[in-house]
């Protein structure tokens, strides 16, 4: 999707990382599409290659990070970082774009 639009510098991914995160928690959600997305892929890092994550432990990781845990999980499954089934019970790390 719009994940490999982007080219990340070292130096563009650290400071949005010091800008919207304090001691671990994201303080907001960037408007910019680029920052949202080196929100996201470090918020990716949450998870696991390879294990099936239910609903309920995706938005317990989450919901430590952020109050709004569910657009969090929308963002990465709309960003298609994390996969879903089709009845939305299993979540899994998109390995394809996760290692970005």
């Amino acid at each position: 999707m719009y994940i490999n639009k982007f080219t990340i510098t070292a130096e563009e991914r650290n400071k949005t990382i010091a800008a919207f995160f304090k001691e671990g928690v994201l303080r907001e959600l960037p408007s910019k599409e680029k920052r949202k997305i080196i929100i996201l892929l470090e918020l990716i890092k949450q998870f696991e290659c390879g294990v099936t994550y239910s609903e309920k432990e995706v938005n317990e990781r989450l919901s430590s990070i952020f109050a709004d845990f569910a657009i969090l999980r929308r963002y990465l499954v709309d960003y298609q970082l994390l996969e879903r089934s089709k009845d939305c019970r299993d979540y899994w790390v998109n390995e394809a774009l996760a290692d970005h």
